[in-house]
Formats: C-alpha cells, structure tokens, sequence
C-alpha cells in the first residue's frame, strides 16, 4: 500500500488468525521448485540413476543366475522379461515422480486407495537399508585387508584357521607325508605296514591311491577367511555370541559415508555419483583386460555364454530372470520415484528411462564376462572344471573372486581394486534407497521436517547403525541373509502389480499418458509406438507379473543359508518383515474406505478420485496441465490451483502473504483481501 500525498511506502498493520507468517521462499537457489529443490543438473540425476539401479546384484547375482539359468540362452527370458516388465514399470515411476513432484507415498494422491503401495516401498526399502550396509561394511573390511603384500587369506596359518583348511592337505603331501584320521600329518616314513595298507599307501611311498579322509569337508583358505576370519561364524543364527568388533567399525564408517553424502540431500548425492557411478566401470574394464590376459580365461567366458536351451522349459528359469529384473533395474522400491521427483518438470523422462534399464542390463552381462574370464583362469590354475570353482551371490563376492585374485600377480592390488568397485556399486544404492526413506518422511511432514532435513539424516543413520550391531555379531551372516531373503522378495511384485492397476486402470492410462504428454510434449506421445506402453501398463505386465507371483508362490519353500536351516522363529520374523510391507496395502484402503463419505459406491469413487492437489507443483504447469488434459479429452485430476471445494469455503479467510514490505493480509489464492 502506498500514501497518495507522500507517495512513500508505508508498513501495513493487519490483525491476523495465524500464530506465525508464511516462511520466506528461498533466496535464488537457481532451482525450479525452490521449496523442495532439483538436480543441479541433468547428468545428476542421469548418473544417480545409474548408479542405483547399477548395484551388487549386477556383479555376483546376474553372472551366478545365468550360469545355472542356461548361460546364454538365459538372455532370452531376461531381455523378454526387460520389455515387458522391467522398463515399463521403470517408466510408470520416473514419470509419476517426475509428474508430481512427491515421493513414493505422496505420488498416490492420483490414486488414494492405492498409497498403502508407497508405505509398503518405503517399509521395505527401510529394512533393506540396515542390512545392506552391512554388505558395504563387509567390502571395507576386505579393502583394509587388502592392503598388505600377501593377502591374509592366501594360505591357512593363521589364528583363525582349522585342521581342514585344504592348503594344510597340499603342504603335507608336498612334505612327503599323509593326513591322517587324528588330523595330523605323519611323515610315510614313519607309517606302519599296517597303517600304509589302511591309507591305501604303497610300500614304497606311492600315494597314487591315497585319498585324503576329509576331503568331503575340506575348505579354501579364502572360504575360512570368510567364515572364521570376519565373521567369526557361530553356526547358527541363535548363538550371537559377541559383536565383532572390527566390523562394527567398518559400519560406522560405511553409515558416516552415507550421512556425509546425503546431508545436503539430492546436493550433496549428486556430486558424489559423478565418481561412485563411474568408477566401478573403470575397474571393471581394467579387470576385463587383466582377465584376457589369464591363461584358461575362454573357458570361463564360454562356460558363462554357452546357452542351454533346454533349460527354457523350466517355469523356474523365466521366474528367476522377472525377479532379477526387479532387483536389477531397483523397480518397486520407490527410490525411482524419489530420484525423478526432483526432476524439473520439462526433463524427458522418456528418454532416460529408455538408456537406464538398457545400460544396466549391459553392465549385468560385461560384468559377466569380466567375473567368469578371473573364475575360468583360477579354474586352469587349480586344474578344476569352471562349475567347481563358482559360489552363489555373498560367495562370489567373497569366496571365490578372492581365491581367484590369490593366483594373480599383483593380488593385493586387484583384491583392493575390487572391493572399492563392490564399495561404489554399494553405496550409489544405498544413498537413494536411505533418499526413498527421508524424502517420504519430509514429504510427509514438510514444515517441520524439511528444513531440519539434515538432522533427520543423522537421526536416521544413527539408528540404523545400532539396529545394524546384530548383523555384525557372530550369527551376524544369518540375519543378513534372512532379511534379504524375506524383507523384499515377492512384496516387490505385489506392489508393481498394484502400481499397473492404480495408473492402468483406476487412474487411467489415457489420463496418465497426457500427464507425460504435458512434461515431454507431443511428438513422442502422439507416437504410434507410444501405445506400447498403456498396453504394458494395463495388461501385459499384470499378466507376467501374475505369472511370476504364482510361480513364487507355489514352488515356495523356506529359505535357508546355504545348508543351514533356520528356526521356525526365524521364518515367523521373517514373515512379519513381508507383512508390515504388504500389510499397508489393505491397512489404508480401509482407512481410505471409512474416511470416504456417501454410498459404498460413491466410497470406491472417492478412493479412486485423485486428490484436488494432485498434479504438477508450480502453478504455470498447472494450467498447462489443466489445458492439455483438456485438448485431449481427459481431466488432469487435482484441481487448477490445488483447492479442494472445502478450501473453497474458507478461501477469503485472512493469511498471512509475504509482501515487499512486510507481511500483509491475503487468501489461501494469495490476494490481498
């Protein structure tokens, strides 16, 4: 307000309901949405893409899954399954997230029956967020121990190894003597006629028919290393015995690492990505060309790419590789949504979810060959057949690769080389999936949680790391391995399959289509290859998803640690792990059904109505929304300004409106009333 007769600006005193003024915006962030905040740029959010999708899996669990899949025939269901599952649904939650501006729970106001899908994917990403950085914290301590001239698990005298390390079996024989039943090495020259004919030795020292009597139980250096040296395995998950004290230690560093990566949020992260999603692909090529140069190294890669077509028969095979998909692309965690809800609207979220999912199942296959071309050489070396020398998932990392290195020259330099890889493969996931984990709970409560953002970070951190100490105890290995088995499996495919439905049917994929169309423009929706998708969403990927649920379904069994079975307390807690994932599904489509007013009828109507504040954020795409939607025979949703009729109500009550003098009185529109 000004004085007519002065023409000075003058203060204006209004009496006002609030307690408080509305915060200030920002100054100048340079971002779009300066309440929440974007990438610095594009390549940000390109490479925390990368890096989150790009993860351990792709190095230990891709190779082990197409070997024992058929190897190169296992490509098929895999690439099948890539299609029609994996980047639709990589496309459907870029799109969503980027649309609205919300992370996994907040993006469900399109769809409010269908929010308990965004609970149940922070749920489990909060699960998988403790134990996987005791992963992390496993790679830091092989990368400490790498650092010597021999590395520790090259042979077996050491503290922690026992009588049936297999290296003891090799010297002895080497030494001119045999092992014998009381598990000691006895010169020939001291045996017995007697004892010579019970050990199937000649008179004259010939061991051609020895064999040793506990081969069957025997174990590599590395193997113990693993069991005896870090873990300081107990043998069952109801003896904790002590926490290991080293690795707690390398915990706390591996959660300080991602307090001090994410303490800016989405600032801080997306510098960090421009070397932790790099990095793994220099090693790897570096590996790749020390591999080529290992004598026996065609015989792993040929072991890994020879396809057996047989195998294509087996429902099993087609299971393994959907799952892989999931776990692969990190589709149905709702940290694709988190990452892309800080996209500027006008990103094309097209084109990003086309090079993502591809560049990731490259890297599964290149880190195929690399792996397999080590194991093939450490194969030549021992004189094994390939299949002898392969372990599963935790065991390759672990067990095999290290044993491997063992036979390079230069080892420790290659075994440090690998597990910082291991290290940046890890943390690029866990930064979005603890990111998926904070941006929900300030989404959630934005006026108080938001500006206190980086405090909730260390909050968090915190309390994961003390609820972490019992992974690293000496039945730590079981608890890790139980909450991976449990904390996300088939949850995962439910709630993709509830995201088909939701977006497919109740929100409809015409409406969804043109909410891409207002961030991405006609040309690609206007696409008659454009129609692929909406036939994914709505029936394609349910009907492989269905596939998959029944076939998980019906072949299940309990899962165990390698051969050890656990309890049937351990299975009880691991079901109560998938249902306080799944269980949010039903939890709010009641609270949803309750809240709704009218008829049952008008009820579901209600729970399938997006919110009126559902849709793009900033005003100016509001309204392009609203007339896009318009011109192509839909409705955006929310409403043009993001009132509900109730707020209509109360729309000239007096607020707070921050002026270039001050405060002064407006309505919820913010005019000056």
């Amino acid at each position: 307000m000004t004085d007519s007769a002065s023409n000075e600006k003058i203060p204006v005193q209004v009496f006002v309901n609030d307690p408080a003024p509305l915060p200030a915006k920002k100054p100048g962030s340079g971002d779009e949405n300066e309440e929440r905040g974007n990438w610095t740029s594009q390549m940000d959010f390109m490479l925390s893409c990368i890096g989150y999708a790009v993860g351990l899996g792709n190095v230990w669990r891709f190779p082990y899954l197409c070997y024992s899949n058929g190897g190169g025939a296992f490509l098929i269901p895999y690439v099948i399954m890539l299609m029609f599952a994996g980047i639709p649904l990589f496309f459907l939650e870029l799109s969503i997230g980027q649309y609205g501006s919300n992370g996994p729970i907040r993006c469900w106001r399109s769809v409010p029956a269908i929010r308990g899908v965004g609970y149940g994917m922070v749920a489990a990403s909060a699960f998988v967020g403790i134990y996987y950085n005791v992963i992390i914290c496993y790679t830091i301590f092989y990368m400490i121990q790498s650092l010597t001239s021999v590395l520790p698990w090259e042979d077996c005298h050491h503290s922690w190894n026992s009588y049936l390390c297999s290296e003891l079996f090799d010297e002895c024989v080497d030494e001119g003597g045999i092992v014998t039943l009381n598990k000691t090495c006895v010169p020939i020259a001291n045996l017995t006629s007697e004892e010579k004919a019970f050990y199937n030795v000649s008179e004259d020292g010939n061991l051609t028919h020895y064999t040793d009597p506990f081969h069957d139980d025997r174990k590599g250096p590395s193997e113990e290393f693993y069991r005896n040296g870090m873990l300081h395995d107990s043998g069952s998950i109801e003896e904790s015995g002590y926490v290991i004290w080293q690795l707690a230690l390398c915990l706390l560093l591996a959660w300080l690492i991602v307090f001090l990566c994410l303490a800016k949020g989405i600032k801080s992260s997306g510098k960090v990505v421009y070397f932790t999603a790099t990095f793994p692909y220099i090693v790897l090529f570096i590996l790749l060309i020390r591999g080529l140069t290992l004598p026996g190294f065609k015989d792993g890669i040929i072991f890994f790419i020879t396809p057996r077509w047989e195998l294509l028969k087996n429902p099993k095979v087609w299971k393994d590789a959907a799952v892989q998909i999931f776990y692969s692309l990190s589709a149905s965690w709702g940290g694709l949504t988190t990452l892309s809800s800080y996209n500027r609207f006008k990103n094309n979220c097209f084109r990003d979810a086309m090079i993502v999912p591809l560049l990731n199942c490259a890297t599964s296959v290149f880190a195929g060959v690399v792996i397999f071309s080590i194991l093939g050489a450490m194969a030549y070396e021992l004189g094994k057949p390939v299949a002898e020398v392969v372990d599963e998932q935790f065991g390759l990392a672990f067990v095999a690769y290290p044993e491997a290195v063992t036979h390079m020259p230069g080892s420790p330099v290659w075994s440090f080389l690998f597990f910082f890889m291991l290290l940046t493969l890890g943390l690029d996931s866990q930064f979005c999936i603890i990111e998926t984990v904070v941006t929900a709970l300030t989404d959630q409560f934005p006026d108080y949680l938001r500006p206190r953002k980086t405090k909730l970070v260390a909050g968090y951190c915190t309390a994961c790391f003390f609820i972490g100490l019992i992974c690293v105890t000496q039945a730590g290995s079981y608890w890790v391995v139980l909450m991976d088995k449990y904390a996300a499996d088939f949850a995962l495919l439910i709630f993709a399959f509830m995201e088909c439905i939701g977006i497919g049917w109740i929100y409809g994929a015409k409406r969804f289509s043109n909410d891409i169309r207002t961030m991405v423009g006609d040309r690609i929706v206007d696409s008659v290859l454009f129609k692929w998708w909406s036939l994914n969403w709505c029936f394609l990927t349910p009907a492989v998803l269905s596939f998959v649920l029944l076939f998980n379904w019906s072949s299940w069994s309990n899962p165990t640690a390698g051969d050890y079975e656990f309890p049937a307390w351990a299975h009880g807690f691991g079901w109560v792990l998938i249902m306080s994932s799944i269980s949010w599904i039903p939890i709010v489509w009641v609270y949803e059904f309750v809240k709704a007013e009218g008829s049952i009828l008008e009820r579901f109507r209600a729970m399938g109505t997006p919110t009126s504040d559902w849709g793009p954020a900033l005003p100016a795409h509001r309204n392009e929304a609203y007339n896009v939607h318009e011109r192509h025979g839909t409705t955006m949703g929310g409403t043009i300004d993001g009132f509900s009729p109730e707020d209509y109500m109360h729309v000239n009550q007096p607020k707070y409106v921050p002026t270039e003098n001050g405060i002064a009185m407006g309505n919820l529109r913010g005019e000056s009333v």
